[in-house]
This record gives C-alpha cells, structure tokens and sequence, in this order.
C-alpha cells in the first residue's frame, strides 16, 4: 500500500515541480551563501512593491504541501483558491498530490509526505487521543441524505424496514449510526436488524439504486446531489438527523487536517493558506463565473447535475468555528462514542478541544 505514497509530480502555479526541484527552494543558510548586492537591491525593491500591491510577501519557507482525494470535491476550492491568486496574495506557495484512496490520504499524513490532508475530525480526535498531535480546522458543514425513488412509497423511517438500504461505507458510517439513533423511538429498536443494509462505494450504490436492485441509499453529499439531479427524492438530511437528536447547529464534520509542528515551522504560512481558504469559499458562494471555470473538472451530465453539486456545495460551505460548534462537536462525539463504541473511537475515548484550530481572519 505504502508504494503507491511515492511522491507524485506536483503542481504549483501550473508549474510541474519534483520532489528534488522543490526541495531547491529552501534557502540556504546565510553562512553558506555568496551575495550579489544588487541581487539584494532587487529583492528588497520587489518586497516593496509587494507591500504597496497589499500582496504579501512570498515567504522563503517551502511549499505547503497537500494529499487529497484524485477528483475529491476539495480540489473545486483549491483549484479556485490558485486561479484566483488567492496564494500569492497571501504568500505562500502549495504543493499538491492527488491520491486514489482516503486511506492512502491519511497515510501520507502519517508518513510525513504531506503537511495537510482533509478528513474528518473524528478520525483526527481518534489519532490525537492516541498520541497524534494532530490539529483540525473546518471548511464543510455539507453532510449527506438519505435518497429514495421519486416515486417511492417510502415515506418515512419506519418503512424502510424489510427493505434493502444502501449504505456508503461500513458498518461504522457515522451517518448510518446516527440514522439508527434517530430511528430507534420510531421503530421501537435497532432499525438495522429491520432491514438489509448492503455497505459498498458510493457509486457502485447509485448505480444499484438507479437500477431498483435497493430500495434507498445513504450517501454522501455529491453523490445525493447527483441522485437529486436525477430525479430522486431526498428522505432526510444528516444534518436534518443530528437536529432531531438534539445537536443544533450541527458541527462542521469535514476540515483540513495536519500536525501541530507545522504551526512551529510554518505558522505565517498556514494562516495565510487558512485565510486563502477563506476567500476562495467566498468566491464559490457568490460566483457563477467562478464555477463555470471549474465545470470541465466536474465530470457532470448534465446542467442539472452541475447546477445541483454547485448549490449543495455553496449550502455546505462552513461559517466561523464558534463556541456553538465545539458544544455541538462534544455532544455529537458523546453519542457516537456510545453508539460506536471502541471500534469507533478507540481504546483511549476523550473529546479534546484543543484538536480544534479557529483560522485567524
């Protein structure tokens, strides 16, 4: 599995840079180096300009670097985040590596071959109270549905029993554990022991709800936006779920995740990559044209499946991580640690607030 970590050419200002090339761009120590004076000159006459510009400063430090998901929708808001200049605005450059798997994500964190990753803070609380010093900052509150047939007589929760229910992921999908706590008064029980859960990818689910082999699928966000696109029918929200269990307003799942260190060796950087993060939702919440630019990387079918993932997005895209959030964020790991249970948040369960980072504005 790890073979497949090797570091891939990366990406930066539309330049291919390799492992070797970027490594050129940390600076050598000032002992070790022969000055040109009017090199010198010019440096400080272009940090000039920059700060006149109100463009920061690129800082010498190397590029921060990021695995993420190859088509993963985080790549619409870091594909903008470049367009836009958003980078070099704030000074700091990005390398970029696209991976097949979330596994393989989270193991070129672990491994040291990327800064950043986006997860989900519960996988990262996980890592911490293990011994990870791991932080999370949120950029998605966009959560997934539960999706049926337009024409289904599927009404309610307590009619999907004896019915066959597609679930993306595993038995452990916090979405699937919250859906059976929502469902127990209704149902009067596990409402997973009344019906035929089938676990797989997502869009091997579609595809088998599309064909009427299940009756509904729980899925994530884009694959419940393309469905909606389609024609079918949203049963309810997660977001609806966490809600009706007493979680208001739910917390943002979805975040960029790295180790604490990175703050010690590139403080500046990161906030400045937090703040390019910032203004990049911005952008995608209030401009057409700026998702018209990313629509030929969104392998869409129609004007209706594109229209629907742009509007979806633009409902998930975070607000400021408040008191509100980490209240709800403590009550949601609460009721998952006892629906999940060790398997889900291992042997060492205890909700600490200092995971969570609060991007300076």
């Amino acid at each position: 599995m790890t073979r497949c970590l090797r570091r891939e050419p990366i990406v930066a200002d539309k330049a291919q840079i390799g492992e070797e090339e970027a490594a050129t761009m940390i600076p050598t120590p000032v002992a070790n180096a022969c000055f040109d004076r009017r090199r010198l000159l010019g440096l400080g006459a272009a940090a000039t300009a920059a700060a006149v510009s109100g463009v920061r400063p690129v800082s010498a430090a190397r590029p921060l670097s990021l695995a993420t998901l190859k088509f993963g929708t985080v790549s619409w808001l870091l594909d903008t985040l470049s367009a836009e200049g958003f980078d070099r605005r704030e000074g700091f450059a990005m390398a970029r590596t696209e991976l097949a798997s979330t596994q393989a994500v989270t193991v070129a964190l672990q491994a040291g071959q990327a800064d950043l990753i986006v997860s989900d803070w519960g996988w990262a609380m996980r890592r911490r109270n293990d011994g990870e010093p791991l932080r999370f900052a949120a950029y998605s509150s966009a959560l997934g549905a539960l999706m049926v047939p337009a024409d289904s007589p599927i009404a309610a929760l307590k009619d999907l029993k004896g019915r066959k229910v597609g679930v993306a992921g595993g038995p452990l999908d916090k979405s699937w554990l919250l859906l059976r706590a929502r469902a127990h008064d209704e149902v009067k029980g596990d409402i997973g022991a009344m019906l035929e859960p089938v676990f797989g990818a997502p869009p091997l689910l579609s595809e088998q709800l599309r064909l009427g082999r299940i009756d509904a699928v729980l899925t994530f966000w884009p694959f419940a936006a393309r469905l909606d696109a389609e024609g079918f029918r949203r049963l309810i929200d997660v977001s609806d779920i966490l809600r009706q269990l007493r979680i208001d307003p739910p917390p943002p799942l979805v975040g960029f995740v790295w180790r604490e260190t990175l703050e010690k060796e590139m403080g500046p950087a990161l906030d400045g990559f937090f703040r390019a993060v910032g203004a990049a939702n911005a952008t995608l919440k209030t401009s057409d044209a700026a998702w018209e630019r990313l629509r030929p990387t969104m392998q869409v079918k129609s004007d209706a499946e594109f229209l629907k993932l742009r509007d979806y997005y633009r409902a998930g895209i975070a607000g400021p991580w408040t008191g509100a959030e980490l209240a709800g964020a403590n009550r949601l790991y609460g009721l998952l640690t006892d629906l999940g249970g060790a398997d889900f948040v291992g042997r060492n369960p205890r909700f600490d607030a200092g995971l969570f980072f609060s991007p300076k504005a």
